[in-house]
């Protein structure tokens, strides 16, 4: 299973929220680069940078996002705001994979160009759901479409890598929501990654034995509640 410490960026600095409500916010820290390479250093597999700003609408911290490809060597998957062909096309210049969730649902036909011209193996699908139903725009709209019937019309198309949040846990160390999480995994022809609401090593283990591709890190990260030394062993 892969270990994917998040980077949450908002006005340039290393956030978490809370349920993604960025009046609930914790500073971690003004160097996102530097964190980039402490996580690499620590053995992460692949790093999930986030760009708030533009998830929320606000601004834009791609120029950070391009420095931190830069400084280290293993992967990232860039998500939040990725919501017009330009911007996705411009940010798969430097990173290997992007996180689509508004576009992939609100428009199609600009998901199947990006694809052909990149490849499906670097997009991963997000399906955010609050409530057993999917939600995009920043968490703010809801598709009306069930996690599972959004997972299967994706993988119709021929996509197979879904990033699963529960919005609800996410940011709360309340524990991951498992039962979600093992029936996407039991899903034909799908790599999931898990994120939201780990808080120990318990909920990693019970993640991996759902057969999650990857888990992403956040909060207890960042708290020292886990390390990704400790969840690599």
């Amino acid at each position: 299973m892969k270990v994917i410490p998040a980077i949450d960026i908002m006005d340039s600095k290393v956030v978490r929220l809370v349920k993604g409500n960025p009046n609930n916010k914790t500073v971690y820290s003004s160097d996102p680069v530097g964190m980039a390479k402490k996580w690499e250093k620590a053995g992460a597999d692949m790093l999930h940078v986030v760009d708030l700003d533009a998830t929320l609408g606000t601004g834009s911290n791609l120029q950070t996002i391009k420095k931190i490809t830069e400084s280290i060597s293993i992967p990232i998957e860039a998500a939040g705001g990725l919501r017009t062909k330009e911007i996705i096309e411009n940010v798969l210049q430097f990173s290997s994979k992007v996180v689509l969730g508004t576009i992939a649902f609100k428009n199609k036909e600009i998901l199947e160009e990006i694809s052909k011209k990149f490849g499906k193996e670097r997009i991963v699908i997000s399906t955010d759901q609050m409530r057993g139903k999917i939600v995009i725009s920043g968490w703010k709209e809801s598709t009306g479409i069930e996690l599972f019937e959004g997972i299967e019309n994706f993988v119709r198309l021929g996509y197979s890598q879904f990033l699963i949040t529960t919005v609800e846990r996410d940011g709360t160390l309340h524990g991951p929501d498992l039962d979600s999480l093992q029936k996407a995994c039991d899903m034909k022809n799908v790599h999931i990654i898990a994120s939201g609401g780990i808080s120990n090593l318990e909920d990693i283990k019970n993640v991996k034995k759902c057969g999650a591709y990857g888990v992403i890190l956040g909060k207890a990260l960042y708290d020292g509640k886990i390390s990704v030394e400790e969840v690599k062993t």
